[in-house]
């Protein structure tokens, strides 16, 4: 087997590891960690009944990245709190992206993973009032430089990320899923108007399954981060 291809069918064949041998684990645990995976990998397994075939020494790795993504999920669903207390006091829907909104809809895609900030969506006009809202409960700008300020505000799909100055916990506050400037702009206000609620007061949205579907594609092929691609 390529080296390459041992993450893949560990994947696509969960039961193909009873086979794996040391120096092939070895290596899978490597990879798993590259691709930010590790996690990711141990809920497959566990769903799997699997965890058993895992020898010892690697199966301390997945443990423990387990733990931490776990512990992770937590710190995202407390931070979602302080966002819905910082928006609650104007007429914008709490419409989460990408990982958080796996987290919170409870989707498959969010057992074991870890991302470094919360995403949300929100319509164009209301930019600055949450913007606001967001920096009167202890949010800053992560980009005080004047030519990254304007490269965001004008060109961009999201407004320059902000950071907690307490938690420094991130979020990236998005009017749109892809720049201005792209060849290709997907109408953001049927995004908006398709969005479901995942809890029972309607605080919370995350896209609808098919535009999540879409969005994921998006950002993996547009913006680039193919460090994450699987």
């Amino acid at each position: 087997m390529k080296p390459d291809a041992l993450i893949l069918k560990a994947f696509r064949e969960p039961h193909s590891i009873i086979a794996f041998r040391l120096p092939e684990w070895s290596l899978l645990i490597r990879q798993a960690r590259r691709g930010n995976v590790l996690a990711s990998l141990h809920a497959l397994l566990d769903e799997q009944g699997l965890l058993d075939a895992v020898p010892v020494q690697a199966r301390e790795h997945l443990e423990w990245s387990w733990v931490a993504a776990v512990r992770h999920t937590e710190a995202v669903r407390w931070e979602v709190r302080f966002i819905r207390e910082a928006l609650a006091d104007l007429d914008v829907p709490l419409i989460l992206l990408k990982g958080a909104a796996y987290v919170l809809a409870d989707l498959p895609a969010a057992r074991g993973r870890v991302f470094s900030d919360i995403d949300i969506l929100v319509p164009k006009n209301r930019l600055n009032a949450v913007e606001a809202a967001l920096m009167m409960h202890g949010w800053a700008s992560m980009h005080q430089d004047e030519y990254d300020q304007r490269y965001y505000r004008k060109w961009m799909h999201e407004l320059p990320p902000m950071q907690h100055i307490k938690r420094l916990t991130s979020i990236d506050v998005h009017h749109a899923i892809v720049p201005e400037t792209a060849p290709v702009h997907p109408d953001a206000g049927k995004l908006l108007a398709a969005a479901v609620s995942v809890d029972d007061d309607k605080e919370v949205f995350v896209l609808s399954p098919v535009d999540m579907v879409l969005h994921s594609a998006v950002h993996l092929f547009h913006d680039g981060e193919f460090d994450n691609a699987l």
